[in-house]
């Protein structure tokens, strides 16, 4: 109980500092005020995204300056990693040298791992900042890599720029307490409707990290590309990846990209999840291989956008071999716990062989060493013990349908919140929005972001919901300027969900925290939708 009232104090605190800052942050106009206004101050501590779950502001700030070292334990080869993270963000705009060192001392900026700090969790983190050091303290080196991200947007967001820049470099005085409301925090990049390459795949994780998103899921195989190197099967890749949706010319990941992308997305603390979607959504597969088809007839390439069209032939013993091989291959490459199956508008599948390849396919997964995910359709075959459903249906979805996965649920699937009405990036904003799709609606910055996840779908207990993500996909994306568009300024919000405390939940204190990160994206050349719901910066 006294724990449950401590959370409660540091809740009402921070809730109470925000409230404070949204009425600093906003002019009589409504505009945030322009990033030369008051230059010199510091950012309010606890003006970032996600919302922190404590702040306690106060005290003199503290001055990056040439003098400035990073310091770590010089044997913590963990901490050693993220200040030279650190040290890369901050040597570009400042100028200045930021020696990462193992010499002790208390001064400038410290990053500790600690024994002691078991209270903060795996991806939890204490910041105190003070006139002599800014001191990032974790248990886990996730920890410290998600301070690191406060401490950027405490700085002035020209600090991400890639030249030199004047300071003063000020990070406000006081103590930040933060850790997770859930540990999956997602978003989804569709590289298998149009095709986007390593470097690109990489910025999408750069700017996923800013916000402590933990996980990325990749869409690797439509029936529009196959987008992953298969040994025993070559041909998926360099047929079924040969295309994309308008008829380009596609691509795939060979396994050294695969496993490039998975190590760098390792380096700022994400977990790849790689779906292959099935068994609908196959059409670049049955092009590929004769064999998989029921009547040994492959199908032609599919350029088009239309869904539910295409299946794997249940009944054929070639198609677990298929399978088999595939999820073998991915496994051995993929060192997170997670591999999705997809499972989604498998409308030509019947019911009965829907559960029937669903029975087969998930002890498959098991085999390899890896936990199942699929779309909340696998809520109605038996989901496999320790199973994950992502739920996408829309506020209109039918009682049927929820109940379906509210019923997986009381019976321990865990389940991932990504209703399409709420989180899906590639949803037009309004009529005039000039990309993406509108079939669930327009999705305006606030609709995104304001609901609660822990009790979105009736009937699902908020302890099985495990977290949030944000799918982006891709018919009508192909670069990305274009995914950025889309992502931003929604994908900030659907951060602040998985990572906030509940209670520090609101609209009109986010939305001024939102648009102060404006210049930030402007310093990073992240293209964003100006909503008109967000009081952006003035200029």
């Amino acid at each position: 109980m006294r724990q449950q009232q401590k959370q409660r104090r540091r809740t009402a605190r921070l809730f109470g500092s925000l409230l404070l800052v949204a009425a600093a942050g906003v002019s009589a106009v409504g505009a945030a005020p322009s990033p030369g206004a008051g230059s010199a101050a510091a950012t309010p501590l606890g003006q970032v995204v996600p919302a922190p779950a404590s702040v306690a502001a106060g005290g003199p700030a503290y001055e990056i300056t040439s003098k400035t070292r990073i310091r770590v334990e010089k044997d913590s080869k963990e901490a050693r990693r993220v200040a030279d993270y650190l040290a890369g963000v901050l040597r570009p705009s400042t100028g200045y040298r930021l020696p990462v060192t193992g010499q002790g001392g208390h001064d400038g900026i410290r990053l500790e791992l600690s024994g002691r700090a078991k209270d903060l969790g795996a991806e939890g983190y204490r910041l105190v900042s003070g006139r002599g050091s800014v001191t990032i303290t974790a248990h886990k080196a996730a920890g410290l890599f998600h301070g690191v991200q406060t401490l950027r947007q405490q700085l002035p967001a020209k600090v991400e720029k890639s030249s030199r820049q004047t300071g003063p470099w000020l990070v406000a005085g006081g103590t930040i307490e933060d850790s997770p409301r859930y540990g999956y925090r997602g978003a989804m990049l569709d590289v298998s409707r149009h095709f986007f390459g390593v470097d690109k795949v990489k910025r999408y994780i750069d700017e996923l990290a800013l916000y402590k998103v933990n996980k990325l899921h990749l869409h690797l195989s439509d029936d529009q590309g196959w987008r992953i190197a298969i040994d025993s099967w070559p041909k998926l890749a360099t047929y079924g990846g040969s295309t994309q949706v308008g008829g380009g010319q596609g691509g795939y990941f060979t396994k050294a990209q695969y496993k490039e992308i998975v190590q760098y997305a390792a380096s700022r603390y994400l977990e790849v999840i790689p779906e292959i979607d099935m068994p609908g959504h196959t059409n670049a597969a049955l092009a590929s291989y004769a064999e998989l088809n029921c009547d040994g007839v492959a199908p032609p390439l599919y350029t088009g956008t239309n869904v539910g069209f295409s299946s794997l032939c249940v009944n054929k013993d070639r198609t677990y071999d298929f399978v088999d091989d595939v999820i073998r291959e991915l496994a051995a490459i993929t060192p997170g716990k997670y591999l999705h199956i997809g499972g989604d508008e498998a409308h030509s599948t019947s019911h009965e062989d829907y559960v029937t390849f669903m029975d087969k396919v998930q002890p498959i997964v098991a085999k390899y060493g890896k936990t199942v995910i699929g779309w909340h359709q696998l809520t109605g075959a038996t989901p496999a013990k320790g199973a994950l459903a992502q739920y996408w249906g829309l506020d209109g979805t039918s009682a049927a349908e929820k109940a379906q996965v509210a019923a997986a649920a009381q019976k321990g699937t865990g389940i991932v919140m990504s209703p399409a009405d709420r989180l899906y990036l590639d949803m037009k904003y309004n009529k005039d929005t000039p990309l993406g799709l509108a079939w669930a609606g327009y999705v305006e910055v606030q609709r995104s972001y304001d609901w609660n996840p822990g009790s979105y779908l009736p009937g699902v207990p908020a302890s099985a919901v495990q977290g949030v993500e944000a799918p982006l996909w891709s018919e009508t994306l192909s670069t990305s300027a274009q995914v950025e568009y889309m992502a931003f300024p929604r994908l900030p919000g659907v951060a602040e969900l998985g990572w906030s405390p509940e209670a520090t939940h609101d609209w009109n204190t986010y939305k001024v925290r939102l648009a102060a990160q404006a210049p930030r994206w402007d310093a990073l050349g992240i293209g964003y939708y100006k909503s008109t719901q967000v009081p952006w910066p003035a200029g």
